[in-house]
């Protein structure tokens, strides 16, 4: 519409009906004159009405349910941070008292065999210069960590100390291949040199070449002059093979360790020998043997005293 004369007074007169309009509607009150065009523009634009507030909801429920997306999210964020909280507390819990228990273990070992030991917590399995089974420990020649020291822990022997820094060590393990110790079999006190076979059993040469072995045999370390690089009497491992004996100067044996060295955690460093070998001392109490169940079948005599025979229901013998 342009913008002349006619259409500005148009305008006037518009505003006035209206303000008119509105003025008989508020005095009328529910006699108002209008009502009946009011339900009249409801019934014609109802419809309409509805099919906009139908397509415009979904909008304004779109924006509510991000918004309240959006506290559900945090809310679930601080559950979930919670949660996880929790879940490394109880960890924690549990890897305390996991390494309680080594602790107790190794301090058991120590007191049997009367050896001074400093406790270590292994932090890095593997060495820089190479490919040995070797772990790196949290002690070195601060803790009074010397080369050539026994190392253990609550199952038996670890390895020994190789390279010292000024807080940690590196210790090679029993099991590695370069690894070498002397040994005495429980009982028979028959002496030998057990080496690493990595993953595999220990490999044990026996000095005597007709010595009486069986499987289950189990072994300790001999110890060295001046108990370096081994104290004696640290459990090894138990007899699992035994090659038959070929009339050779040795025999050969394949223990396996009671160390499990690809779970290593706490450890003790052997920083004083005994003042006494200890023996068999420090190995752990052999298992009892689990008995063979018996079936014992008693027969009850027959009313005449007889004992009764294996006869079916017609009389005959079975």
């Amino acid at each position: 519409m342009r913008d002349t004369k006619e259409s500005r007074l148009l305008l006037v007169l518009l505003i006035a009906i209206a303000f008119a309009l509105i003025t008989v509607d508020i005095r009328g009150g529910r006699n108002s004159p209008v009502d009946g065009a009011r339900q009249a523009a409801a019934a014609a634009f109802g419809p309409i009405e509805n099919g906009m507030s139908t397509a415009v909801d979904p909008v304004g429920n779109a924006v509510s349910a991000v918004r309240d997306s959006g506290d559900r999210h945090d809310r679930l964020a601080v559950m979930e941070k919670e949660n996880a909280a929790l879940k490394a507390k109880l960890g924690s819990d549990d890897r305390t008292r996991s390494r309680l228990s080594q602790l107790d273990k190794m301090l058991k070992v120590a007191g049997q065999g009367q050896y001074a030991i400093k406790g270590a917590q292994v932090i890095a399995i593997g060495a820089a210069q190479g490919f040995s089974w070797t772990i790196t420990i949290d002690a070195g020649a601060n803790d009074g960590i010397r080369r050539d020291m026994t190392v253990l822990n609550g199952d038996g022997l670890v390895g020994r100390v190789t390279t010292v820094g000024p807080d940690t060590a590196t210790v090679l393990l029993a099991n590695d291949p370069d690894f070498t110790v002397g040994t005495r079999m429980e009982g028979n006190d028959e002496l030998g040199f057990a080496s690493g076979q990595g993953d595999r059993p220990l490999r044990v040469e026996l000095l005597n070449g007709k010595a009486e072995v069986k499987k289950g045999d189990r072994l300790i370390t001999f110890g060295s002059q001046a108990d370096k690089p081994f104290v004696p009497g640290v459990p090894v491992g138990v007899v699992s093979r035994v090659d038959p004996s070929g009339g050779g100067l040795t025999r050969t044996l394949y223990v396996t360790p009671y160390v499990g060295f690809s779970k290593l955690d706490i450890v003790g460093v052997v920083v004083a020998g005994p003042k006494k070998d200890p023996r068999d001392e420090v190995l752990p109490a052999k298992p009892k043997p689990v008995p063979t169940p018996t079936v014992t079948v008693t027969v009850t005599p027959s009313a005449d005293g007889s004992a009764p025979d294996d006869t079916d229901t017609d009389g005959q013998q079975q």
